[in-house]
């Protein structure tokens, strides 16, 4: 970003630019948007009657609430200035796993805090001593689910009903640093649902695999064990992730009060320390997740193009920016649940090799390139990289 970078002020006053006063050829940006409403994603309005992975057919229970989607919507940034935009970018919708770059981010803020001391330290020390538990709504919910016979394949006959956390051989090792690179290997049950349901997901660049691992030595997209990560981090800041993210993050950066972020409703319930909150989800193939619209994405992704600062208040230390853009050493690829250009294979050559985003299903994504000065969010779009390659490429 550069010294003259703008900051939209709280509300809908977000100052225009004409393309071309800030170095891009206008006629290829409305190729771009022309691209990008072209492109949408062939799902239903009703999102609920969306399969998104091998999981969903296989796991059909949705856990959490969901709401028909919009149209294609998106817009670009350019020096924090907007110089496209298309769609009801004032609509709000659900983001599906861009949703895991906004917990990465309940991360950072704790180790900024010092709740997190180092994101190499085992993930069980923080929970030593904190008690967390279901609901009695929770265990009722997760009880009629097993009643139902959903998850009969997975032999739950004789097993309780509680919050498996890091305490076994296996888990007791897993870091933050695994959990947030998705490379942890977590094994249990939560909200009903075991880690393996989302083994050999085929996301991106996963590898299939027939056995569990090592923590740190096998890469895969999981949404269970991200929603645990969650949960530890609730445990971590003793209070609802939404209510740490309104106020360590949205409000600070001028967000709307319109945005939501949901669990699993009574299957995420849970008691910790002796006060009942509601585990939010870190996706939305079975519900919840992350409800946003597109102009406070885009405040999101602005904030963390400018390096975790917004007009002169540093909101996430520049220590987590740097972190949290490191490539995983078994997938060049992933950061801390941002996804990375790594060697240009994710956006081409156009986009700089430093820009990274908050990716989910659907085309909801919010791309940074901090050495372009751009932030690109798509909504509903089914070719995310060809949107970004022409944008980048108008740049003069």
């Amino acid at each position: 970003m550069t010294k003259d970078t703008y900051f939209p002020p709280p509300g809908r006053n977000w100052e225009r630019r004409a393309p071309e006063e800030l170095g891009v050829d206008p006629g290829r940006l409305q190729a771009a948007v022309q691209f990008a409403v072209d492109n949408e994603v062939d799902w239903p309005t009703d999102l609920s009657q969306q399969d998104v992975g091998e999981d969903a057919r296989q796991w059909s229970t949705r856990l959490g609430r969901f709401k028909d989607r919009g149209g294609p919507t998106g817009l670009v940034l350019r020096h924090g200035y907007i110089i496209a935009e298309w769609g009801e970018v004032d609509r709000v919708d659900l983001t599906y796993s861009a949703t895991k770059s906004y917990v990465a981010t309940m991360a950072g803020l704790a180790f900024d805090r010092g709740l997190i001391k180092s994101v190499d330290d085992p993930v069980a020390a923080a929970e030593t001593g904190v008690s967390i538990d279901y609901s009695p709504r929770a265990v009722a919910a997760i009880q009629r689910l097993r009643d139902r016979g959903d998850d009969a394949r997975l032999n739950t006959a004789g097993r309780g009903i509680g919050v498996d956390g890091f305490d076994s051989t296996h888990n007791a090792s897993i870091t933050w640093r695994h959990l947030l690179q998705q490379t942890n290997e977590w094994q249990g049950w939560l909200c009903g649902k075991p880690d393996i349901v989302d083994w050999n997901r085929g996301v991106e660049t996963a590898v299939a695999r027939q056995e569990r691992k090592a923590p740190g030595a096998h890469w895969e997209y999981n949404d269970v064990r991200v929603n645990r990560t969650a949960l530890a981090l609730l445990s971590a800041w003793r209070e609802p992730l939404p209510a740490v993210l309104k106020r360590e993050v949205m409000d600070p950066i001028g967000a709307s009060d319109s945005w939501e972020w949901h669990g699993y409703d009574d299957y995420s319930t849970v008691v910790v320390a002796g006060d009942e909150i509601e585990s939010v989800s870190g996706g939305a193939h079975w519900g919840g997740g992350l409800w946003i619209h597109t102009l406070d994405h885009a405040r999101f992704g602005l904030l963390f193009a400018n390096g975790g600062e917004w007009g002169g208040r540093r909101v996430i230390s520049q220590d987590w920016c740097r972190m949290m853009t490191e490539p995983c050493p078994v997938n060049s690829g992933y950061g801390f649940m941002w996804w990375l250009n790594t060697g240009h294979q994710r956006y081409g050559e156009a986009a700089s090799e430093a820009t990274f985003a908050a990716s989910g299903a659907g085309g909801n994504s919010v791309v940074c390139d901090p050495e372009r000065d751009l932030v690109v969010v798509t909504r509903w779009c089914a070719d995310v990289s060809g949107v970004v390659d022409r944008v980048a490429g108008s740049l003069l």
